[in-house]
């Protein structure tokens, strides 16, 4: 546990939380967030940051593999990161801050201890707003280095240090949270936070950000004895972990158990923690002052200019897109691709609510939420999305073709009439082929019972003959303009 650490046993609980109780029992969450730098190189060496598709102990150095006489320098664009991702949690950036050895011996680190930051962490105090309207204060955020990776078959243990020396924030909440639905919301808005300021690439899957949770239940205003459950890399994992983790430690309490201080890990296929090891406290890891690296000493003006051209952040992009009068779904959405969010931004600058309301509503439709790889999509051009809600408005496009339409532009940014003209999408609104459709249909034996349901007071009947106009038009009719005409033709 890091210093101030999430969930320190003895810790106040205020305010009032009576609503997250579960059976008498208030559980507390506090959660450390390591965020991968996107850096070019490692922290203290001059080594391939990126090491995704890498062959295993091919992105290392003398440095990384402590040879003897190997002296670590210190990457300054990571510094620059960890500035701007101070502006991004609310927090002061230390005018000095220094390294410090943190002692262990595991095959994963070749040096026998981790480079990081316990005294004089480089992030001080800060807060992070939820969009549910809680505050999670944020004690500090460290620089560190990475350690390797370990993949364990049975017999024997495999050491890939490609990760070794990979430069890492950790951002150390307070134990503000009290359910496993906030545990969420604040690591989805950190992950958001974080690459919004484009501090990491936020790449899930491949570990840019891991979630370590300190969970603790209790029946009084002081803590209770936490567990902590480490190497989350997804939102969903970090809200079932929580919940398993308050049922479990509840159980045991109502049996007259107590809990346990301890590591845990967490199986996604059984659902469940599973103990690791008992919890280290500082004094075991014999921290001390990293003699090698000196101090990292920045002016008020080097700071600024670090933080300069911060790109918008998500509170500011919600306060904008409130205009837009949509679900909060779909700003969820829409917030989930920066790149989704920079484009709507780019309509409002350019256009109306009512058209970038429109846009919205496609992106959430058509880009998945929980997809963390979505830069893969080539947005189309603010002009283009433009265009296409102007032909939704004039009813050039049914609502279902302009989606189809705004999929194909997602592949290539196309103008969408030319899309619309080749896929045969355009709407007919010329009252007079739309009229000829309808006396046909009208005229049809198949429409007579609909034509006499609708005389008869049945309205919804209309509907038959609309679907059978739209049917005759190859669906090109515009069906507003069909069910005018035929209540027109009915009398």
């Amino acid at each position: 546990m890091s210093l101030g650490s999430a969930g320190e046993k003895g810790s106040n609980i205020t305010g009032d939380v009576s609503k997250y109780l579960i059976q008498g029992y208030l559980p507390t969450i506090g959660i450390e967030c390591h965020v991968q730098l996107a850096t070019k190189t490692k922290l203290f060496s001059a080594v391939d940051n990126d090491a995704r598709e890498a062959e295993p102990n091919s992105k290392v150095s003398a440095i990384d593999y402590a040879l003897p006489g190997m002296l670590p320098y210190l990457n300054r664009e990571a510094v620059r990161l960890a500035a701007r991702a101070a502006l991004a949690l609310n927090a002061e950036v230390a005018r000095v801050s220094r390294f410090d050895r943190k002692h262990y011996f595991y095959p994963d680190l070749p040096k026998g201890y981790q480079i990081s930051q316990m005294y004089q962490p480089t992030i001080l105090s800060g807060h992070v707003d939820l969009p549910d309207g809680t505050t999670v204060r944020i004690n500090h955020a460290h620089l560190e280095e990475d350690a390797g990776k370990l993949t364990h078959h049975g017999d024997h243990s495999e050491v890939d240090l490609n990760r070794a020396g990979t430069p890492l924030i950790e951002i150390v909440s307070e134990p503000d949270m009290h359910s496993a639905a906030q545990a969420k919301l604040f690591a989805q808005e950190l992950w958001l936070l974080m690459t919004y300021a484009g501090v990491t690439h936020g790449d899930l899957y491949h570990g840019n950000m891991r979630f370590d949770v300190n969970v603790s239940v209790s029946k009084t205003d002081q803590l209770g004895t936490r567990s902590e459950v480490k190497n989350l890399n997804s939102f969903k994992s970090v809200e079932r972990a929580v919940e398993y983790e308050i049922k479990r430690q509840i159980e045991l309490l109502e049996k007259g158990q107590s809990i346990v201080q301890e590591t845990r890990g967490w199986d996604d296929a059984k659902a469940k923690t599973t103990s690791q090891r008992s919890k280290e406290n500082a004094q075991d890891y014999r921290y001390m002052p990293d003699p090698d690296i000196p101090p990292i000493i920045l002016s008020e003006p080097e700071i600024k200019q670090m933080q300069a051209d911060l790109p918008l952040l998500p509170t500011q992009y919600r306060a904008e897109f409130a205009a837009l009068e949509v679900d909060s779904s779909v700003i969820g959405a829409v917030l989930s691709n920066p790149a989704a969010a920079q484009k709507l931004h780019q309509v409002l600058e350019t256009s109306t609510p009512d058209i970038a309301r429109r846009i919205a509503n496609w992106f959430a439709s058509a880009i998945p939420v929980d997809d963390e790889n979505l830069s893969k999509f080539d947005l189309p051009s603010a002009a283009n999305l433009i265009k296409l809600s102007d032909m939704t408005a004039a009813a050039q496009l049914s609502s279902t073709a302009a989606k189809e339409v705004f999929a194909a532009m997602l592949k290539h940014d196309t103008d969408p009439a030319q899309i619309a003209e080749n896929k045969n999408l355009l709407q007919v609104s010329d009252s007079g082929e739309i009229a000829k459709i309808v006396a046909e249909v009208l005229a049809a034996p198949a429409s007579q019972k609909a034509v006499a349901d609708i005389k008869s007071g049945n309205d919804k009947a209309i509907g038959y003959l609309v679907g059978q106009v739209m049917k005759a038009s190859k669906g090109q009719a515009n069906p507003t303009l069909a069910q005018k005409l035929i209540r027109s033709k009915i009398g």
